[in-house]
């Protein structure tokens, strides 16, 4: 499809990536909960987009954190992280596709911004939301 297509690509494939730490530094049963759903729901998006691009680049084996992770705090801080970058990559998608494509670009734009909303409240995080998702800081 589109170089912006591509990247939303490369943005889900280290969502996943970066689910795989931050599940494993999370206690509460919900947050864990949580962070399983949202790995599943990047790995369906991932797929989605795979089905789009035209020889989609292969997922690196592995990716660099942007900081340690070794808490239950720096997991939410990372999974903000995460969810703000998936916004990010996603909102470009918009202004090049049309009709289901741009329909899904959306939902993914707009379901990141909400998690990543989820998670700052959970790590009482101020201001919980962003003005624009999506939007570069």
């Amino acid at each position: 499809m589109s170089e912006q297509t591509a990247a939303a690509l490369a943005a889900e494939e280290a969502a996943i990536y970066a689910y795989g730490i931050i599940g494993v530094r999370l206690r509460a049963a919900g947050e864990v909960t949580e962070a399983r759903a949202a790995e599943q729901i990047h790995r369906d998006r991932r797929d989605y987009l795979i089905q789009r691009v035209k020889n989609p680049a292969a997922a690196p084996a592995g990716y660099r954190m942007p900081f340690p992770v070794t808490d239950r705090a720096t997991a939410l801080k990372l999974a903000i992280q995460v969810e703000d970058g998936v916004a990010q990559a996603w909102r470009p998608v918009l202004g090049v596709t049309r009709d289901a494509d741009r329909a899904t670009a959306l939902a993914a734009m707009v379901d990141a911004a909400v998690r990543a909303t989820r998670w700052r409240r959970l790590a009482a995080v101020s201001p919980v939301t962003m003005a624009f998702p999506g939007a570069a800081s």
